[in-house]
């Protein structure tokens, strides 16, 4: 590596906040938080998807209430209980 290169490292290394230097001399904590964070991730997303059911569970109960169709609410309601 030129030796510029291993300045800029070098000044790139001497600004890095200590917690987080420390974290990349071990990687195993890094590995550690990543796997955790991807967990956190699948979570979010099966709430965002469980968010998104919900949403579209009102958008269909708000028709039929407006047309006063008790048997499509009915429906609706009964399809949405059984995913739960």
């Amino acid at each position: 590596m030129s030796e510029r290169k291993n300045r800029l490292r070098a000044q790139a290394r001497d600004k890095v906040p200590e917690p987080v230097a420390k974290r990349l001399r071990d990687p195993s904590g890094l590995r550690a938080r990543v796997a955790a964070l991807e967990i956190e991730v699948q979570e979010n997303r099966q709430l965002n998807r469980r968010i998104a059911e919900l949403t579209d569970v009102v958008a269909e109960l708000l028709i039929p209430l407006e047309a006063r169709d008790q048997a499509r609410v009915d429906e609706v309601l009964k399809q949405f209980r059984a995913g739960l």
